[in-house]
């Protein structure tokens, strides 16, 4: 993890105006030393205006002092070192508050004019000193020497402050922008991360539902049968002994074909949809992502219904009591695996239905193929007894029309159900011929 601004403003604990106690600590010993500075310059500056020398002292001390600003109000303290010029006393305030405003977020026009009013004033009074010493005798070089000495000087004191000082305000305005790219960066990565979580918890409420749903197709439909089997074999167990034989076998048959397709799920899942020969994996380890991969793969690979197995899944109903009848229109053809398994689901759950809330109606089962898509429709009349739902008493969890619908959904179909105006019900499907699998 980088280091935040958020960091950066949470390590300033300085007093006052500063953002941390060493800067305050560096400000104070440097306005000290500019204070002893001008104090003992002050002397000089005594003598030469003819003032008292503690004057002179305690005006040079207040001017050093003003240093000790020199963060919070630069350009002051730039003024100061150029007003104090003249008594040749603030060197070290004038270097240093001229580092401070080259380093300060201000205009470079600003910048510019200090600079050049602290370089001109320092050299129109280095000028004037070195003439006098010369004309005094002090100095026993040429005339050349006045002009070169004010001008070195004055270039000395003035562009080595400066430049620095514009090289350290830039990396430190480099160094601010690239912390908040850092910034920035941080916080869009785990805006990522959140998103991706997001999506992916998205994806395993997805996988979740679809795996439910596929459970409850297959579960439903076979057991629904069993029980209704089972209400029949209790009704004629006395009475026709035969009967009872064959819905006993009815009943094993439809159980071992409900645990067949089980066990091809649940095999389905805890591999994983790997390769032939690994090892399988449980399922809670796998995750839902592995499952839906798996469960996609078995639909590829042909293991589930298709409209094939219509005629035995309508045939299954029949011998229940259940009086069917189906009729196909158009020309037979073959399909995607997963649309021929979702038109069966279809066709499979509202035969449940009917099983367990019209029992004993005739249901009409329709299918028709046609250019660009297969359409299907399961119609059942009113019961016999109107009210009446399955002997048996199957339970219903209102799940089932919601997976046909979401199963049609996610293949671009339409999905329709309802009363009809009879007293019937009516489920009704168009799934596109092209829809991928």
């Amino acid at each position: 993890m980088t280091s935040t601004g958020e960091d950066h403003v949470t390590a300033r604990g300085g007093p006052w105006w500063w953002e941390r106690w060493r800067g305050a600590v560096l400000d104070g010993g440097l306005a000290a030393l500019s204070v002893l500075e001008c104090a003992a310059e002050g002397v000089s500056f005594a003598w030469d205006a003819g003032i008292p020398v503690w004057a002179g002292v305690l005006f040079g001390a207040l001017a050093g002092s003003v240093l000790v600003v020199r963060r919070k109000w630069p350009i002051a303290v730039v003024l100061v070192a150029i007003a104090v010029t003249p008594a040749q006393m603030g060197f070290l305030m004038g270097v240093v508050g001229l580092y401070t405003l080259a380093a300060c977020e201000l205009p470079r026009r600003i910048i510019g004019s200090l600079a050049g009013m602290s370089s001109v004033g320092t050299l129109i009074v280095t000028f004037v000193r070195v003439r006098q010493d010369m004309a005094r005798g002090e100095l026993g070089i040429g005339d050349w020497f006045v002009p070169f000495a004010a001008v070195t000087i004055s270039l000395g004191l003035t562009a080595p402050p400066v430049l620095l000082g514009l090289y350290v305000g830039a990396r430190r305005r480099l160094m601010e922008s690239l912390r908040e790219r850092a910034d920035s960066l941080e916080r869009e990565l785990q805006l990522l991360a959140e998103r991706a979580e997001e999506r992916a918890e998205w994806a395993r409420s997805e996988e979740r539902t679809r795996i439910a749903r596929e459970m409850h197709d297959v579960v439903a439909h076979r057991v629904s049968l069993m029980v209704v089997h089972a209400a029949a074999l209790q009704a004629v167990a006395r009475k026709d002994p035969e009967k009872a034989v064959r819905n006993a076998a009815l009943v094993g048959d439809m159980g071992r074909q409900a645990l067949t397709e089980l066990r091809e799920m649940l095999g389905v899942l805890r591999s994983g949809g790997g390769a032939p020969g690994e090892r399988s994996v449980p399922l809670a380890a796998v995750g839902a992502a592995a499952a839906a991969a798996a469960s996609r793969a078995a639909v590829e690979e042909g293991e589930g219904p298709s409209l094939a197995e219509l005629g035995e899944l309508v045939g299954q109903s029949a011998a229940a009591g259940m009086v069917v009848d189906l009729s196909v229109q158009g020309e037979v053809r073959s399909y995607a695996p997963e649309v021929e398994q979702t038109a069966f689901r279809v066709v499979q759950e509202a035969l449940t239905n009917v099983h367990k809330h019209a029992s004993g109606a005739k249901t009409y089962v329709r299918l028709a193929h046609r250019v660009s898509e297969i359409a299907m429709q399961v119609e059942n009349d009113p019961p016999p007894e109107p009210g009446s739902a399955s002997v048996a008493g199957l339970p219903s969890g209102g799940n089932g029309l919601v997976g046909m619908k979401e199963r049609v959904a996610a293949l671009g179909g339409v999905f329709v159900s309802g009363p009809t105006e009879a007293g019937g019900f009516r489920v009704s499907a168009v799934i596109p011929a092209s829809a991928a699998s």
